[in-house]
């Protein structure tokens, strides 16, 4: 209960008997309890991944930066040492605080999934390019690659979300399942698109072909090369898994979608008996806890 304080004892008991209760959204719009925890981080992804993608799009379609329709253009006239635009150093400072702060917060905050130790990989990687493109000044072609990626990480949550609204206060909503159905859709559909076939057309070309062209001794061509191909193969990584939940989809093995990433109820009681039978402790507690059924040490 929110409690106003005041000298009046009369209008501090008025007060605070007719304020609401003050419970989290998630609490208050009533989600399944395995989904309160995870709802704020899919909300704050996406509210953080449209507007860094709506700027990046703005910026390659809306501006003079025509990367997109003619990516061999990313390197004309480099130089070593060459400014930075602003609008262009202002994409870079908002990723590199994202996912400077994404890697903390896959190891201390997010619900942990399967892919958990891929995505860390990914954020590290990702951070990589974002420093090593603004210092080697490749910037033209990082905003091409976050433009390519971040649509993909909109749908994503925005499918997310509504799979955790489905069922609220133990009843099943029909409007978030084929919202989250079509948002699935919509997300395999870009990811092939964006991530496997612009990306190595449009980026890896530019990158590995082109850039040579232009700058015939390129520094540190092959070390920029290796992190976008490093993370090439993880998209292929995460292709898999929406074949997979297409596959369960298809065969029947899943109701509706979910995300496969996540561990099953029964991989969550066996993670928690066997972290008891590794502790000899019987009871919860002793500094650890259990997100998304597996357990994390406090550091």
């Amino acid at each position: 209960m929110t409690e106003m304080r005041t000298k009046d004892p009369i209008l501090y008991i008025c007060i605070n008997q007719c304020l609401p209760e003050t419970l989290p959204f998630a609490q208050w719009c009533r989600l399944h309890p395995k989904d309160v925890a995870k709802m704020p981080e899919s909300a704050w992804k996406l509210v953080f991944y449209t507007m860094s993608w709506s700027y990046t799009t703005y910026l390659l379609f809306y501006c003079n930066y025509g990367f997109f329709h003619n990516p061999s253009s990313v390197f004309y006239n480099w130089k070593s040492g060459m400014q930075v635009p602003t609008d262009i150093a202002i994409v870079y400072l908002i990723q590199g605080s994202f996912y400077g702060h994404s890697i903390y917060a896959t190891i201390y905050m997010d619900a942990w999934r399967k892919d958990s130790a891929v995505m860390l990989l990914h954020h590290f990687i990702t951070l990589a390019l974002i420093a090593f493109s603004y210092a080697f000044r490749y910037h033209n072609i990082g905003l091409l690659v976050l433009f390519l990626h971040d649509i993909n990480d909109i749908l994503l949550e925005f499918t997310k979300l509504n799979v955790y609204f489905k069922i609220r206060a133990g009843k099943s909503y029909m409007i978030n399942d084929v919202l989250s159905s079509v948002g699935f859709l919509g997300f395999g559909i870009t990811w092939f698109c964006f991530r496997l076939y612009w990306f190595p057309l449009k980026v890896l070309y530019a990158s590995y072909v082109t850039s040579l062209q232009s700058v015939p001794n390129i520094p540190f061509y092959f070390f920029f090369n290796a992190l976008l191909f490093a993370l090439l193969l993880m998209n292929i990584y995460w292709f898999l898994f929406i074949v997979q939940m297409v596959v369960k989809v298809l065969t029947g093995q899943m109701n509706g979608i979910n995300d496969v990433r996540e561990y099953e109820e029964n991989e969550v009681q066996e993670s928690i008996k066997a972290e008891k039978h590794d502790s000899g402790h019987q009871r919860s507690g002793d500094g650890n806890h259990v997100q998304n059924g597996i357990g994390k040490k406090h550091q």
